[in-house]
């Protein structure tokens, strides 16, 4: 008996170019999730016409309308439970929640960060990693916790340093690891072959090697 595929909702902010790999990932068949909801903190964030281009049904709830982040997490945790959702995958998401949002969805919230880390966390990623004359950078997939880029790692990929190269050279091809890695990572929380138990990811088996990428 196949096991039901996990209600997946994505947050974005912007283009939304990993949630696009997320969208043809589930398109593709055998993905362990569906995407039941795309929501957006910015009403004119681009991946909101992708995902509806992919039949997924999109919300907007602008952050700027709410007094505080209290406020705005209340109506975004109103709107997974209204679509059902089981995990919640930030892709591009540039907002803060607050801790006890965090704590609710602890161990079901996860996120992509363009370093390797716990290096380089927060924004300028490229930029420090360049300023810091690393040979290798990358990205990382961790569950989502109250302090930023913190999380317990699921997954990462590594992307080697070219000497001269500028940051946005860095970034267009951690790009590309990005999109390989979270579609893999998501699969496999999807799964429960990834987890959180104890402050730390525990994997079935040899599920670690679908996420450490090269």
């Amino acid at each position: 008996m196949t096991a039901p595929r996990r209600r997946i909702a994505v947050l974005i902010s912007g283009r939304g170019s990993n949630m696009a790999a997320l969208l043809e990932a589930a398109a593709a068949g055998g993905f362990p999730g569906e995407i039941v909801a795309v929501i957006a903190n910015r009403p004119g964030a681009g991946g909101l016409a992708r995902a509806e281009s992919f039949g997924v049904p999109t919300r907007v709830i602008d952050h700027k309308a709410f007094a505080d982040r209290a406020g705005f997490d209340a109506a975004l945790d109103a709107a997974l439970a209204e679509v059902g959702a089981e995990l919640v995958v930030l892709a591009g998401f540039m907002r803060l929640l607050t801790p006890g949002f965090t704590e609710k969805w602890l161990g079901r919230m996860i996120n992509i960060h363009p370093s390797l880390l716990p290096s380089f966390k927060g924004v300028h990623v490229h930029e420090q990693a360049l300023a810091g004359g690393v040979r290798f950078s990358g990205c990382t997939v961790h569950f989502v916790t109250a302090d930023m880029d913190a999380g317990p790692i699921i997954g990462q990929a590594v992307v080697p340093v070219i000497p001269g190269e500028s940051p946005d050279d860095l970034a267009a091809r951690t790009l590309k690891a990005e999109h390989r890695l979270y579609p893999a990572a998501v699969a496999l929380v999807a799964e429960g072959k990834a987890r959180l138990e104890g402050g730390r990811t525990i994997y079935d088996g040899d599920a670690w090697t679908r996420v450490t990428l090269t």
